[in-house]
């Protein structure tokens, strides 16, 4: 299934020409436009998905697969000094396009980028209450 009025639609099923660094049957990566870091791409499924609560299942299985052997790939020839696979899920959270997609981050020394949150600090009581409204 696809969205015509999809970017990511178009550039994962080849509409839209895109720096392709690995394609099969279900999914296409490509180089980030806006790269965060040197590296810089994204795992966009060919069929549409908004977020990670529409993928299904055996395709979130596939796309960490994915994500294991991109992030192997990448470290190896692009010499990096870490990685980050980051996932938004609505705007809040930072997504912009909404149709599924992994980052690729390759990390370097001296990057200037930070991905990062405060931590806060919750009570023990604060953290049961949270368990129990999460499996309750």
């Amino acid at each position: 299934m696809k969205d015509a009025n999809c970017i990511f639609c178009k550039l994962a099923n080849g509409d839209i020409p895109t720096k392709s660094i690995y394609e099969d049957d279900n999914f296409k990566v490509i180089l980030d436009l806006a790269p965060a870091t040197k590296g810089h791409a994204l795992i966009l499924p060919k069929d549409h998905y908004a977020n990670i609560y529409e993928l299904p299942e055996d395709t979130a299985g596939k796309v960490m697969m994915l994500a294991k052997k991109m992030a192997t790939q990448m470290t190896e020839k692009l010499h990096c000094d870490g990685f980050n696979i980051v996932q938004n899920n609505g705007e809040v959270a930072g997504q912009t396009v909404f149709h599924y997609h992994l980052h690729l981050i390759p990390r370097y020394l001296d990057d200037n980028q930070k991905i990062n949150w405060n931590p806060t600090s919750p009570s023990d009581e604060e953290l049961v209450n949270i368990q129990k409204e999460i499996t309750g």
